[in-house]
Order: C-alpha cells, then structure tokens, then sequence
C-alpha cells in the first residue's frame, strides 16, 4: 500500500499531478530552458501582482524587468500572515509552515497545496536517484522531536506514514549510540537521512568501534544529510563506516530541497520550482563561480509570494551550470554566521570552526565542538571529548587562529559532557553573541 502518496491525497496535495508536470519539465531540452524559467518568472509574478496587496505594495514601479524588482527579506514578512495571502487563499485553505529563526527573524508563510505537492513531488524525484520510495523504504531518522504530547504524536504519525524510525538526539552517549546501533541490527534500514552533525557523531564511534554499518545492515543504500555545514573530512568519514554514498541535502523551510547531490557528485539545484539567483551587496547577478548572497524565487507558490527572496545564506554556483542544471560550487554560510573583530575585519564564523576542527581532530579525541565569539575579541570553545585539552594544544588552537585572522584575540577552552542544541536538535558550529 502506497501510504505516504494516500496521506499527501487525503491532506488535499494533488501529488499525481504533480508528478506529471515535473516529468513535463524534465522533457525540456537546455536549448529551450531559459526560455520556459523566463516565463515561469513573468507568471508568478504578474500573478501576485495581480491578486496580492502585499506584493503590489512592495513592487511601487510594476514589473518591467526582472532585475528592477525589489529583493524582499525576512523583515519584509514581519506582519501577520493573513495580510501576506493572495486572494483566494485563507490560512483554512494552505499548507502554513515556519521558519527556524536561525537567521534571527522567523517567519510564519503559506503555501497552495498544489505547490506544496510539487516540492513532495521533487523531494520524492531527488530520493529517486537513489532508489529510494517514501511508500516503502524504511528510514533510520536523526532529528529532533517535539516534547509537547500534541505535537508529539503528530509527529510519530507522520514518522509512522513515512516508514521513518526516529532516532533520538538529544541523547548521544555511547550507551545511547550502543542502543542505536542494535536497532541497525534489527531493522531494514534502506537510508539514513538528518543533521549531519548527529550522524557523524554516530560515524565517530562506528570508528572507535571498527565497524562498518553497511556489514550491521545489509539493505543500507544511501545516507542524505541536511541543515547543517557537511565538510570533506566529514564526509570522508561517512563514507567510509556507514559504506553507502552520502548525499548533502540543502534546502530552507520556505522552498524544500534548493541543492541536492546527484548520482554524479554534482551538487545540483532545483531549477524546476526554483528559480536561483546569486546577487552582490548591491542586488547585482554575480558571474557562476562570484560567491554572494543566494536569492530564491518559487515558481508556482500562488497563496504567497517568494519573489527575489533573500534567505539569508550565502554561497555560489559552478561555472559548469547551466539554465537547466544549475550547480551549487559553495556554501559559505548564514547571514548571521559572521564575527566582526576587533580591527572591524568582518570573518565567516566557519573560518575559526575549519581551522579549529583540523587543530582538534589531531589530537585524536575530540568528538565534536562549537565557536561562541562572547565578544569583539573574545570567543568560547565548548567540546566533547574522552580526555581534557592540554594547556600546549589550547595555545597552539588560539595561535593559529590569530595567524589566520588576527593577533589579540582570546580563547577560552569548555569541555562539555554534551553540547547545547536548538530546540529542533540542530548543532550550530559557530554562534555569535555580538550586534553585527
């Protein structure tokens, strides 16, 4: 029984028909591709401008060319969300989400429910690559799960629709991780998928266990991570004790999947539903290959507009993309994910988490951390580990870092039992406690 497909009908999610435009889309040849995004463009845009106030308010000049629209940001959707719906369209008639607030300004947004079925109908076409069918393939899950009852069995039926078994993590102790690897043992696991952080936690102590997963659990086919920064050595590491290909998912709460791994290793973006653009400080494209701030477009959302909206990430294209297959080459970051330093040097906060992650993997025993600049010049490092840091390695962190960025800055080292996550589960390497 397809029980995943029946649960999208009976929410009202038109997925079969769906399925049949994506499987139009795909038969679009690149000669004709910039054409049918151009006017996929046109169309939802005079259509919001058309049948949304909120929209028209924002776009005071109409729409002559793509690039005189405006950028719209999170703060443009701090009002109540009603007042953001097309006509036609109520809160009782739409799929209504929310977005994580990573980015410091969460935001409630509306879907229709046919373009709500499309990003199920491209999730389900991505998984596909890989042979996997939410109808039947088992999925050993890491994310968090909400503690309130209501929401709380919501999620476990959903969990139980989509043949998902959820793993906790809130607890990753090895007495837990002990329990978690016996489940492989006992259950059909055809993927794995969740914030990378907690699986590659798991792949830590298949290591120190000398254990490949892939032997545990035999029908094991594909492991996608999502949320979090997937890094080389990370990845390696995946690859290597789970024994299956690792896919990086990247996606936001407002668009679904905006970059997905394909079979070749490529990091492909949806240019079906999506229309992405990388534009510089001043909203200007960026040429493939120019990192800059990632700006989306939904093409079919009609109960509300993602129109040139910025999601607070930045990151580039290849120079191999094309209209029809567009690349990711780089994320870099959030918005927020930025130190300002003393001198008033602006630095990616993934910059002190890549060179004190190599520093600390070194040593053997560190089985993860995270960066809190505290202020200007000051930043915390809190880590799990067997043994504490040897005063020589903390200098030696705290050295190399000021090489990298600038002198006078100070550590501070926190060895943690385990470290602080969202209330979702998610693991932010670096945070910084200071106005930007």
């Amino acid at each position: 029984m397809r029980l995943f497909d029946i649960s999208l009908f009976l929410k009202r999610f038109p997925i079969k028909r769906a399925k049949e435009e994506l499987l139009q889309i795909s038969q679009i040849n690149e000669t004709d591709y910039e054409a049918f995004l151009k006017a996929k463009r046109a169309e939802i845009v005079t259509y919001h401008l058309k049948n949304n106030s909120f929209y028209r308010q924002k776009v005071k000049d109409g729409f002559s060319t793509w690039e005189s629209l405006p950028i719209l940001k999170k703060a443009d959707y701090q009002i109540p969300l009603k007042k953001r719906l097309s006509k036609g369209f109520s809160e009782k008639n739409v799929y209504i989400n929310k977005t994580s607030g990573s980015s410091g300004n969460p935001i409630r947004f509306a879907k229709d429910k046919y373009s709500h079925a499309l990003t199920w109908a491209y999730h389900m076409e991505r998984f596909g690559w890989y042979g996997i069918d939410f109808n039947s393939s088992l999925q050993a899950r890491y994310y968090g799960i909400p503690f309130d009852t209501v929401e709380n069995k919501t999620v476990r039926m959903k969990d139980f629709l989509a043949k998902r078994h959820r793993f906790s993590i809130n607890d990753l102790s090895e007495k837990a991780l002990d329990e978690m690897l016996k489940v492989y043992k006992q259950k059909p696991f055809e993927y794995i998928n969740g914030y990378t952080s907690s699986i590659v936690l798991f792949a830590k102590y298949l290591n120190d266990k000398n254990t490949i997963l892939k032997n545990i659990c035999p029908t094991l086919k594909v492991c996608i991570v999502t949320s979090e920064m997937l890094f080389e050595a990370d990845k390696i590491l995946l690859e290597n004790q789970l024994g299956v290909p690792i896919v990086n998912e990247y996606g936001c709460s407002e668009a679904g999947v905006i970059a997905f791994t394909n079979p070749h290793g490529e990091w492909e973006v949806d240019s079906k539903t999506l229309f992405v653009e990388i534009l510089d400080e001043a909203d200007k494209p960026l040429p493939l290959g120019e990192e800059g701030r990632i700006v989306i477009t939904s093409l079919h959302n009609k109960a509300h507009p993602f129109i040139r909206y910025e999601i607070g990430d930045y990151g580039s294209l290849s120079e191999k993309s094309t209209f029809r297959k567009p690349m990711l080459k780089k994320l870099t970051g959030r918005t927020n994910d930025f130190a300002i330093l003393p001198s008033g040097k602006k630095a990616a906060g993934m910059t002190f988490y890549v060179i004190t992650k190599k520093i600390m993997e070194e040593s053997g025993n560190i089985q993860e951390f995270k960066v809190i600049q505290t202020k200007n010049d000051t930043f915390e490092i809190n880590y799990v580990s067997k043994t504490e840091l040897t005063e020589e390695k903390k200098s030696f962190i705290s050295k190399t870092i000021a090489q990298f960025l600038e002198p006078g800055l100070k550590f501070t080292f926190h060895r943690k039992a385990q470290l602080d996550r969202t209330a979702s589960g998610k693991l932010k390497q670096f945070v910084s406690l200071v106005e930007n």
